[in-house]
């Protein structure tokens, strides 16, 4: 067991296996674990270096197995699957990861603190309420159109349904008390998303990076704090695009032979801060800056408005990526200022 230098962990709920190997590449040890038997097993073992997937889970299991003293390390789950030989098992995803932590050229994902993690899941539950409340709304539209009652879309309308809902000639007695509990789930939902943007601000306003990405145009709370505990280290990233890359507002390639051939953006990478992206660069076309601007001013000329926020939005990124590299105020072009 002493002789053992690199370790793939493949985790799971319940039960976790383990494949290790020497410095000349024999295999050591392979086998299960369960999971309190974790600690306990890596704390016996001499550094070495681990690899997991980055998972839900392995951020928390990083941070154990670092506090062990072992060099712990994040592969994307789609790098890892090209090193599986055959069959997708347990122990031949052991073996995957072992191989590829092992690799020079492998990409590795950033070990998020504690702190950085909440946020990024307080980000999520505040997504999958507004979803809720978007099917609620949905819903409540949805049957009362069926009886003659339709107003305008969107959540700032649903106070004129409401208003004839509370009208008892509008509706059918039994239909009208279960969509009054729609009404009381959605206030609930509405007072619940409001208390997470309350900790989104306060840890906004805790947080140097974040604060520094709201001067950019087009960056509010929500997505300077979102972009700020999700790249943890933009030095990483090699220049702008490559962050622009990675969230996916960069075009995909499908060049051969010389030819150069860019298609619609990739999708790939984070759709949160795609999706957030994107809507600031949207609110930055409806405001005074895209006329001041003879950049966007120009793109809208020839370009489909929705083409010219995805534009703006890469642009965003790239921004946002020198900004927090070198750690400094926003400034904005002279010419754009003027």
């Amino acid at each position: 067991m002493e002789q053992v230098t690199t370790i793939g962990l493949d985790i799971a709920k319940r039960v976790f296996q383990v494949h290790g190997i020497d410095g000349s590449g024999a295999v050591v040890v392979r086998r299960q674990l369960k999971r309190a038997q974790v600690v306990r097993f890596f704390g016996k073992l001499p550094r070495c270096l681990i690899g997991l997937e980055a998972c839900g889970t392995a951020h928390h299991w990083g941070r154990q197995l670092q506090a062990l003293g072992h060099d712990v390390r994040l592969i994307p789950p789609a790098y890892a699957k090209a090193y599986v030989h055959r069959n997708k098992t347990d122990p031949a995803d052991a073996a995957a990861i072992c191989e590829a932590v092992s690799r020079p050229a492998m990409r590795f994902v950033p070990i998020k603190n504690e702190a950085d993690q909440a946020i990024c899941a307080v980000h999520r539950v505040r997504e999958r309420l507004i979803g809720q409340r978007t099917m609620l709304i949905n819903m409540l539209r949805s049957q009362m159109a069926e009886f003659g009652s339709v107003v305008a879309k969107g959540p700032q309308h649903v106070k004129e349904l409401i208003g004839e809902l509370v009208e008892p000639a509008s509706l059918p007695e039994p239909l009208r008390q279960a969509l009054f509990g729609i009404v009381r789930l959605l206030a609930e939902l509405k007072e619940q998303i409001a208390g997470l943007d309350k900790q989104i601000a306060l840890w906004h306003k805790g947080n140097e990076r974040s604060r520094r990405l709201t001067q950019i145009d087009g960056y509010g709370p929500i997505l300077s704090s979102a972009l700020a505990a999700r790249v943890q280290q933009p030095e990483r990233f090699r220049c702008g695009r490559d962050l622009s890359a990675w969230i996916g507002l960069a075009p995909k390639q499908n060049s051969s032979g010389g030819k150069i051939r860019l298609g619609a953006i990739s999708k790939k990478g984070d759709a949160y801060l795609r999706r957030l992206l994107i809507n600031g660069a949207q609110a930055v076309l409806n405001s005074k800056r895209a006329k001041e601007d003879p950049w966007i001013r120009h793109l809208l000329e020839r370009k489909p408005r929705l083409v010219v926020a995805v534009a703006l939005a890469n642009k965003m990124a790239r921004i946002a990526w020198a900004v927090m590299v070198r750690g400094t105020d926003f400034r904005r072009a002279p010419a754009a200022a003027a």
